[in-house]
């Protein structure tokens, strides 16, 4: 993925950067990224002494992005990277976001039915105006993150993330992407523990970004009256 996005990014710009986010691996990645690294001048590397979670390694990324435009996506080749070139063709000035939606969603079809179950919640619970919030496969204007400041480390993260760009009236614009069975890896989120901690956070997260919001709209049309 290193080496893909590598080509990818210098067909369509001579100023970039690749980071990956070592989100404390215990096999031989970090050997390996070191060793990649002495031979791409485009890689930097950040590594997580301790494992922070899928929205740690992500806000670690946001953080030390130093371009204008920040695209990132997942290290287990379900997507394929060198298709960041049709989300940098729907740039333009008065859009922020360039958000990826799945074709077709390779997965077992537990996780399928699980996935959809999830967005489907999460648009309805949080208002969320895109086709495919479970797409980790987005374009970013830097500048976006001056203003939205995220801060859940775990895969609520992406939720959080849509939810607050849209409050902050920053533009989307959607584009179709394809999606692949899982090459490398094994999924981290399907074990009973996770999933219970998860639906607490987004409960939490709906109180801090839906509830609270509400709750103070209808105290100033109260105190109107």
């Amino acid at each position: 993925m290193v080496e893909l996005a590598t080509l990818t990014l210098k067909k369509l710009t001579s100023g970039f950067e690749v980071i990956v986010i070592d989100d404390g691996s215990i096999d031989a990645s970090r050997q390996i990224l070191k060793e990649l690294a002495s031979k791409n001048k485009y890689l930097r590397l950040v590594f997580h002494k301790t494992n922070q979670g899928y929205g740690g390694a992500l806000i670690s990324g946001f953080k030390n992005a130093t371009k204008d435009y920040v695209f990132y996506t997942d290290g287990d080749f379900q997507y394929d990277v060198s298709e960041l070139e049709l989300l940098v063709r729907e740039l333009t000035d008065k859009i922020d976001v360039v958000q990826g939606y799945k074709i077709k969603r390779h997965d077992p079809w537990y996780r399928i039915v699980i996935g959809d179950i999830y967005n489907f919640g999460v648009k309805l619970a949080f208002n969320l105006r895109i086709k495919d919030v479970d797409c980790d496969f987005r374009l970013i204007r830097r500048a976006v993150f001056n203003k939205v400041k995220l801060e859940h480390n775990s895969g609520v993260i992406t939720v959080e993330m849509i939810k607050k760009f849209q409050n902050a009236n920053f533009k989307f614009t959607e584009v179709a992407v394809s999606h692949y069975f899982r090459s490398y890896g094994r999924s981290q989120f399907f074990n009973f523990r996770r999933i219970f901690r998860v639906g607490v956070e987004l409960i939490e997260l709906w109180g801090e970004l839906v509830l609270s919001k509400w709750l103070i709209k209808t105290s100033t049309k109260e105190k109107r009256f």
